[in-house]
C-alpha cells in the first residue's frame, strides 16, 4: 500500500517536477496583449480541428513562429467583450464582477444611464484600486524589474503605483499623444522601449516582467506606408477595409517579430516565456462564432492565447478551456512564487497544461465561468450575463429575464437555442450563475421607472473613427 501511495504522488506532483527540472529559477516575462483581435482574425488556426479559426487574408508570421514554437488554446476566454473589464481580471486574476470594473474607460456611462431603456446600468467603477495586487506587484516583491508599455485603460492612476518601475504612463486609446490614431507611431515606440528594457535588464542580470499592450489599430487606426505597400503587393482581392485591417495587423505582427529577434540576440529567448493574447473579440465579425466585441456571445470572448517557453512542447493545440484570469496564478507558478495568491483571485494555473502537451486539469476555486456585463453597448439583446460550464453556456437577458442555452461544444455559432427543450440545465446553471453573481457582490442593473415602451430605445453603438476614448 504504501508503495502504491507514493507512486500516486509522484504521479500528481510529475508536472510540477517537470517544470521545475525545465525552467530556470527565475524565468522572464514578455507579455503582449492584443486590442479586438478575435479567434479567427490571425493568419494561426487557433483551432486544429477548425479550418475556419484562422483569418482568410490577414497574415502575421511570427506568431506563426510563435504557435510552432509554443502552445495555444482553442478554448481561451477573454474576462469580458470590452477592454478595460479585460484588463484588470488579466492583471489581477479576478473577475470584473467582482472588482465592480464591468464597464469600459470612457469617463462616462452607457446610453443606459440616461436613455430610454427597460433597464438602468450599474455605475461600474474605472479605476483599478491601488490595493489590488497586480501582476506586476507580486513579481516585483520576489525581485523582478517590471515595466508596462502601450495602452493601460486602468484608470487615471500612473502604472507605478501598480507595480511597474518603468511605463510611458496611464494612456488610453489615444496613447500619450491623445490623438484618434497613435498607430503606426506609438507601436513601434512602445516596442522600441520594450527592447532598450529588456537589454537593461539583461546586462544587469536581474530577471523581468515587460507588458506591452496594443492599441485599437484595426478599425480606424493607421498603417505603417511599408505595411500598406506589402499588403497590397500581395496582388489579393481585398476590400478597402480589409486592406487597412490587414496593413494594421502586418505591423503588429511584425512589431512582435522585433521582440522575438531581441531575445534570440540577447540569447535569453530559452528562459524567458511570451504570451500573446487579446482583451477581446473583433467588432461584428469573427467567424464561425457568433457575434463580436460588446457581446457575451462567443464571438466577442473566444481569442487568441499562444504562449512558449521553457518546459512547454512546440507545436501543441490544447483544447482545455482556459481563461483570462488564469494568468495570474499561472505567471506567479512559472516564477516559482513562493508565498500564497491573493485573496479572491479566481483564476487557476495552466501549468499542468503547459507542461502535459497540452491536456490536463485546471483547478479553480469555481468550476463555472461568468462574464458580467450589466451593460447597453454593441449587443441589441442589451445587458446581460453568460455562464459557462462544460459544454453549456447559459445566457441571461436583464431587460427581458429571457433566457438561452447553447451546447458551445457542438454549436460554436450558437444558433440553437436549446432552453426550450433543456429545462432542467436552464434552472441549474440559473441558479449556479444567481449564487456566482451573489459571492462576489455583483452591481446589478435594476427596471427604469422612466421607461417608456412607445419611444425609441437608443441604438447599440457601433465602432469607428474617433476612438481616443473608446474602447
Amino acid at each position: 500500500m504504501k508503495k502504491k501511495a507514493f507512486t500516486l504522488t509522484a504521479l500528481l506532483l510529475a508536472p510540477l517536477a517537470a517544470l521545475h527540472a525545465a525552467t530556470p529559477a527565475r524565468p522572464n516575462f514578455v507579455f503582449v496583449l492584443g486590442e479586438g483581435h478575435g479567434w479567427s482574425s490571425t493568419s494561426v488556426q487557433m483551432d486544429d480541428a477548425v479550418p475556419g479559426s484562422k483569418s482568410d487574408y490577414v497574415r502575421t508570421p511570427n506568431l506563426e513562429k510563435l504557435a510552432a514554437a509554443g502552445l495555444r488554446f482553442a478554448n481561451f476566454y477573454a474576462p469580458s467583450p470590452r477592454c478595460t473589464p479585460s484588463r484588470v481580471a488579466f492583471f489581477t486574476g479576478k473577475s470584473p464582477a467582482q472588482l465592480h470594473m464591468t464597464f469600459i474607460n470612457e469617463g462616462k456611462q452607457d446610453s443606459g444611464g440616461t436613455g430610454n431603456t427597460r433597464v438602468i446600468p450599474p455605475s461600474a467603477s474605472m479605476e483599478l484600486p491601488t490595493s489590488e495586487t497586480t501582476l506586476a506587484k507580486l513579481l516585483k516583491h520576489t525581485g523582478y524589474a517590471t515595466a508596462h508599455f502601450g495602452k493601460w485603460h486602468m484608470g487615471r492612476a500612473n502604472p507605478s503605483q501598480h507595480g511597474y518601475d518603468e511605463n510611458d504612463g496611464a494612456n488610453g486609446n489615444g496613447g500619450p499623444d491623445n490623438v484618434d490614431n497613435p498607430h503606426p507611431k506609438q507601436l513601434y515606440g512602445m516596442t522600441a522601449r520594450g527592447l532598450e528594457f529588456m537589454t537593461r535588464q539583461v546586462k544587469t542580470g536581474q530577471p523581468f516582467y515587460l507588458q506591452m499592450s496594443h492599441y485599437a489599430s484595426r478599425q480606424g487606426g493607421d498603417a505603417s506606408p511599408a505595411a500598406l505597400a506589402t499588403v497590397n503587393g500581395w496582388g489579393a482581392s481585398l476590400s478597402e477595409r480589409e486592406i487597412a485591417e490587414t496593413a494594421a495587423d502586418w505591423d503588429l505582427d511584425f512589431a512582435f517579430g522585433m521582440v522575438l529577434s531581441k531575445l534570440d540576440e540577447l540569447g535569453i529567448a530559452n528562459k524567458t516565456y511570451v504570451i500573446f493574447t487579446t482583451d477581446h473579440g473583433t467588432p461584428g465579425k469573427n467567424p464561425p462564432l457568433a457575434g463580436g466585441k460588446g457581446t457575451v456571445s462567443e464571438g466577442g470572448l473566444r481569442v487568441p492565447f499562444i504562449i512558449r517557453g521553457p518546459g512547454i512542447k512546440p507545436g501543441i493545440c490544447s483544447h482545455v478551456r482556459a481563461l483570462g484570469a488564469d494568468l495570474f496564478p499561472t505567471i506567479a507558478e512559472l516564477a516559482h512564487v513562493k508565498e500564497p495568491l491573493p485573496q479572491g483571485v479566481e483564476g487557476g494555473s495552466l501549468v499542468p497544461v503547459l507542461t502535459n502537451a497540452g491536456t490536463g486539469t485546471v483547478k479553480r476555486p469555481r468550476a463555472e465561468f461568468v462574464v458580467h456585463f450589466p451593460h447597453y453597448d454593441k449587443d441589441a439583446l442589451g445587458p446581460a450575463s453568460a455562464i459557462l460550464l462544460g459544454d453549456f453556456k447559459l445566457i441571461r437577458i436583464y431587460e427581458t429575464g429571457a433566457l438561452r442555452l447553447f451546447n458551445v461544444t457542438k454549436d460554436p455559432g450558437e444558433r440553437h437555442d436549446l432552453a426550450k427543450e433543456m429545462p432542467d440545465k436552464v434552472v441549474e446553471l440559473s441558479r449556479q450563475l444567481d449564487e456566482y453573481l451573489k459571492s462576489v457582490n455583483a452591481q446589478m442593473p435594476t427596471p427604469n421607472p422612466n421607461y417608456d415602451p412607445s419611444k425609441p430605445a437608443p441604438e447599440p453603438k457601433r465602432g469607428g473613427k474617433g476612438r481616443k476614448n473608446q474602447q
